[in-house]
């Protein structure tokens, strides 16, 4: 299976041109975050109904307040992409999962305080092949712009613990700072 993944895109997805494969993950960011619109979905629901792929699967980010708003509202989001927030996505026998939530962005879209984070994570499959997040794992890539490490340690050996207990699991996860 050939699995795409992308994300901090910023609006500026058309630059990335024409993707392939069979399975595309934007791992959120899609948006500045400052100007919010419905324009910004929209722009990046077309430019996901012209790549080439059997599914194309997305979470939100820090940056993606009008995503937050619309599923928030059970707005209608995405013609040409799965949505997952705290659920699962099977394709082709591989078990994905989606889970948006970032820590110690307060302020910033999909943040959870420490302990409804937990709770959340605490929702991973165990079976989950594919973890799809806005938040690294621990020790890999877990540093932000002034060298701190992730304060969710506490929450993460529940998804590295779930992640490993199948012979395939990968983490996809982006976003540092």
């Amino acid at each position: 299976m050939k699995v795409a993944v992308i994300s901090d895109t910023h609006e500026v997805h058309e630059e990335l041109g024409v993707l392939e494969g069979d399975v595309l993950i934007h791992c959120g960011d899609s948006a500045y975050g400052f100007d919010q619109s419905d324009a910004q979905v929209e722009r990046l629901d077309d430019w996901f109904g012209r790549q080439h792929f059997e599914r194309i699967l997305v979470i939100g980010g820090n940056h993606d307040f009008e995503i937050q708003k619309r599923v928030a509202a059970e707005e209608s989001l995405f013609r040409n992409a799965d949505y997952l927030q705290d659920k699962a996505f099977q394709f082709q026998g591989i078990n994905f999962y989606g889970a948006p939530w970032v820590p110690e962005l307060a302020n910033w879209a999909f943040y959870l305080p420490p302990d409804e984070l937990c709770r959340r994570w605490n929702l991973i499959p165990e079976d989950t092949d594919i973890l799809i997040t806005h938040t690294p794992p621990l020790d890999i890539l877990d540093r932000n712009r002034e060298g701190h490490r992730s304060r969710v340690r506490f929450c993460l050996s529940r998804t590295a613990r779930g992640a490993s207990s199948h012979r395939d699991s990968r983490l996809v996860d982006q976003h540092v700072g």
